[in-house]
Order: C-alpha cells, then structure tokens, then sequence
C-alpha cells in the first residue's frame, strides 16, 4: 500500500491498526469526533479507534489505550478492557464483559455476558435478563468464530481456536478447542517426542466412568437401592445412584428406565405435606409453624429433589409447610435453632428449608409471602464479622460444627441462590484454621462431610473474590496445597468395582465401606479440589445435583434461573 495516498476511512474501519501511522489530520479529528457521540458512561483512552460503521450502545465503556473496535462490531452493555486490546471486524460484545491487557478477538466471534431467564410461564423473548459476566485475562488470542456465554472465566495467556464455545472457566496458559471447548494441552509445555503419561486427575477420572455401572449394580438389591451390599434399602441410596449415574455417564442408572426412576421418586412424595419420608417410617409429625424439625425427611427435600431434576422431573407437589411459613414463624423458628451447641443442625434445617423455598419458587411461582427475603435478611444480620459464620465453636470438637453448618447453610440459601456470601475473607480464614485441626484432619480422620464442608466454602468465597485460586488471589498459596494435599489423599482410596467409602468408623456417615453415599460426595469433592487448582476439565464431569457448583436460580423472585 502506498501511504502517500492516506486510506479511506473504509479502509481504517477494517484495518484499524493502520490508523495510528496513516491517518491524516482531519480523519484523526473525525475519529475524535466519533468518540465523543458515543453514548453511556464513556471513557476512551490514548490511540484508540472506533469504527464508524460499528454498532457501539454502550452502557458504560472504558476502552484502555492503543485499542480498536474494527468495523461491523456489535458492542452493548458493559464493556471494560486493558490496553492493547482487539474487537476485529463483525464481533459481537453483549452483556458485562472485562478484558485484561493484550486480549485479541478474532473475526465474527462472540462474548455474550448476559442470558434469558426460561422459566415455563411466558415466552422466552419475555423472560427477564440474567448477567454474572465474563472475564478474560491478559495475553489471550481467542480465534474467529468463537462464543463465550456468559459466566466464564478465560485465565491469562489463553488461546481459544477458531470456532469453539466455551461453556466453563479455563485456567490460565490454557490452548482449549472444540464445542463445547476443552482444553487440549498448556502452553508452557514443550512437546517431545515420547507420549506423555495422562494426567492422574484424567486417568482417575476414566476408571471411575468405567467402573460406575458396576458401583451402582453392587448396590441394587434386586428391588431397591441399598447405600451397600447388607445395608437396608433407603431414598438416600436411591438418589445417590442417580447423581453418580449422571456424573458419570450422564444417564440414569440402568436397573430402571428414567420413567420408573421419576416414578418411585416423585412417588414417594406425600401430596399433603411434600416431604419424602424414609423407607418404612412414618411421616414426621409437623410442628407448630408446620413444618419439621428434623429426621430422613429434611434431606430427602435435597437429594430426591436433585434426583427428580437430574431425570428431567421434579415434585408433584410444593412442600407446605414451607410454602404456608410466615416470615414471622420463621423468625421465631431461627431463634430457636442451637446455634451455640449445634450449628451443624442449625444450617442443615436452614438448607433443607431453602430448598423447599426454591422448589416452591419452581412449581408456584409465588415468592412465599417474603419469607425467603426475611431469611436471608435474619443471616445478613446475625453472621459473625469475625469468623464469617453463624454459631459458637466447642472446646471439644473445635469449629467443626461451626464449618460444616455453614456449608450446610450457605449450600441451600446464598450459593443455591446466587447471592454473595458476607466475609468472604474472613470465612477463608476461619475454615484454613479449621482445616489444621487434627482432630478432624489427622492421618486417616478425613471423612467426606468434613473435607467437603471445607473445599464448598473455600472454592465458593474464592469464586465471589474474584480470583479464583489460579492468579494471585486471597490466600491462594494456601487453599492449592490443602487441595493438592486432599487430592493425593484422595484418589488411591478408591476400590475397584465398589467406588469410595465415606469415611473412618465414627459416629457420622455409613463407615469406611465402600457404598453410594461416599462415592458420590468423594466424586463431587475432587471435582472442587480440582477446580481449587484450575483443574477440573480433565476430570471430563462436572456436578449438576445437590453439589453443583453454579446456582440453582439466581435471585429470590419467582422467575430466578
């Protein structure tokens, strides 16, 4: 090209990293000029270039210095970016989107932060819009024809090829392709010429998926599911042969057809009461505010409700006593909870009772008369600012029933709901203690309740810091060797053809037998230590029961996600 004759503005639109050198005074002032009549919250920096046949209806826009938005592009919401970054002509930026430094979108790609709600009520172009948002890292390349949905993650030095969705976070030095996207090697690696041995986490992973019918086989009586072979029959069992059937080989297990599973699980609901009661007993009797206080029951509102989710189903039935709760009766049936002396109690009735509230908001589609504002309204004020959590810790037992009720609690109200947690700083500090205690966590004393109520709490704070744990984020050095330190305690105990045991003989939990409860916490749990260390996509599974790590819905209303 000859740079004697200045190109057109036309030509800057498609090329604009030519603009800096070529461009003559009067385009350079027209160029100014377009910056100004942009709307929203606008701030531009140094040597940067908006096309003008770019559509920009920003919200707010903060474009760091020596970057471009090329012709074509589509640019909505909330847009921040580093210097040196790149939207190459006909990409699309919707929603909350942030870019580090040095970030280069390719051709026709998409980042869309933002979605629809797809409650059952109206039509989808009616439903309210959601946004958690997507973050991109310094150093990234992502290729053409790429979408990025929302509530993503891409870390630093990521490269995204041509054409792949990502779907989940991508930890940083990632080289990820596909669709969905995967990662396919890191970038720090030199290849040689000898084939690398699979990674430990993957070669877990593939024995688990291989041997999980014969897991779940073992534990099929011929009529129900037993946690073990011996063991009575329970709903327990049941559910827990669904979530490891679907973590694993995404269907439902195969002594039943996905209808006879929906049938025996949905049916087991009393249409009076919705609650699910234990094999052979009775249903509990309802206290005074109508609803119960403890037994089987209570968990069954978790486990047979996931359960029906995971199978495409749900409860035929709300549960009343929850839905006919007032704020008021809740109040008061908070402050009788024995915080001091049994926090653990206190949060497993509080996650049984949200999620009643959010399979109520599910099938009513009514917000209870605002008890669950008034719930999480009565935690805001009550939590701890020291510790971050709700109870009292014991001279004998330490803050393990402060820990594992806080993880009960904030798995069925804050994380189940989307909202953020309050203290998170002080909840990574208060379970890192915990987590040296060798009360709890000697040489051979792990059992899954007490090792998931520390990885839930740690991964869920570290996601709302914003850091994760792959950069440089609160603690990070810590919470990685207590998770690469799990992860190699972990994964030599599973047993062949039988899963994992739930944990040492005690008075918690089935004992060290291998059977379906401890195979599916233990398969949830190294999920989230390796998502602790920017890990978990060579697991090849991810969650999506009672421990999933995305929410639920998100909000209090009726129409949550």
């Amino acid at each position: 090209m000859d740079l004697q004759q200045p190109p057109s503005v036309r030509h800057f639109d498609h090329c604009p990293w030519l603009f800096g050198e070529a461009a003559t005074d009067e385009q350079r002032q027209a160029q100014r000029e377009r910056q100004r009549a942009l709307g929203g919250d606008t701030v531009i920096g140094e040597r940067c270039y908006v096309a003008g046949s770019a559509a920009v209806f920003p919200d707010r826009l903060r474009l760091g210095d020596d970057s471009y938005i090329a012709a074509h592009a589509y640019v909505t919401g909330e847009l921040t970016t580093g210097t040196d970054c790149t939207l190459n002509p006909f990409t699309t930026v919707r929603g909350t989107v942030a870019l580090g430094t040095g970030v280069r979108i390719g051709a026709h790609t998409s980042l869309l932060g933002f979605n629809h709600s797809m409650a059952p009520d109206r039509p989808v172009f009616r439903q309210p819009h959601t946004s958690r948002g997507i973050k991109v890292g310094d150093d990234v390349w992502i290729g053409s024809h790429v979408v990025v949905v929302d509530g993503v993650t891409i870390g630093d030095h990521c490269v995204i090829g041509a054409g792949a969705v990502v779907t989940k976070d991508l930890p940083a030095w990632t080289v990820a392709a596909g669709n969905p996207a995967r990662p396919l090697r890191d970038r720090r690696d030199v290849p040689t010429a000898a084939p690398a041995r699979r990674d430990p986490l993957a070669r877990f992973a593939d024995t688990a998926r291989a041997q999980a019918p014969e897991v779940i086989a073992r534990c099929w009586d011929g009529a129900r599911y037993v946690d073990r072979p011996g063991a009575v029959p329970t709903v327990r069992a049941h559910c827990d042969a669904v979530e490891i059937a679907d973590l694993l080989l995404g269907t439902a297990p195969g002594q039943l057809t996905a209808d006879e599973h929906v049938g025996r699980l949905a049916g087991a609901q009393d249409p009076d009461t919705g609650l699910v009661p234990e094999f052979g007993e009775p249903l509990p009797e309802p206290e005074e505010d109508g609803f119960t206080g403890e037994g089987a029951a209570l968990y069954h509102i978790l486990s047979v409700g996931y359960a029906l989710d995971l199978l495409g189903s749900s409860f035929p039935h709300p549960v009343r006593g929850v839905g006919n709760m007032t704020a008021r009766q809740l109040m008061t049936r908070l402050a009788g909870l024995a915080w001091r002396d049994g926090a653990w109690g206190a949060g497993a009735w509080i996650d049984a009772w949200a999620t009643a509230a959010h399979w109520n908001l599910r099938h009513a589609g009514d917000d209870g008369g605002g008890a669950v504002e008034a719930l999480f309204g009565r935690l805001l004020g009550s939590v701890d600012p020291w510790t971050g959590m709700w109870g009292s810790p014991s001279s004998v037992e330490g803050r393990l029933q402060v820990v594992n009720g806080y993880y009960r609690l904030t798995r069925g109200s804050f994380a189940q709901f989307g909202l953020p947690v309050p203290y998170p700083e002080r909840v990574v500090d208060t379970v890192l203690d915990h987590a040296r205690d060798p009360r709890h966590f000697g040489p051979g004393r792990e059992n899954a309740c007490n090792v998931l109520d520390v990885a839930h709490p740690l991964w869920l704070c570290a996601r709302q810091l914003g850091t994760g744990v792959v950069g440089d984020g609160y603690r990070t050095a810590e919470i990685r060797a207590w998770a690469e330190r799990q992860l190699a305690v972990v994964l030599p105990r599973w047993r062949d053809g039988r899963g994992f045991g739930f944990g040492p003989a005690g008075p918690a939990g089935p004992g060290p037998e291998p059977g379906l409860q401890g195979t599916e916490m233990w398969l949830a749990i190294v999920w989230y230590l390796a998502d602790l260390l920017g890990r978990s996509e060579e697991l090849g599974y991810r969650p999506r029961g009672v421990h999933r790590p995305e929410p639920a819905r998100t909000g209090l209303g009726p129409h949550g996600g």
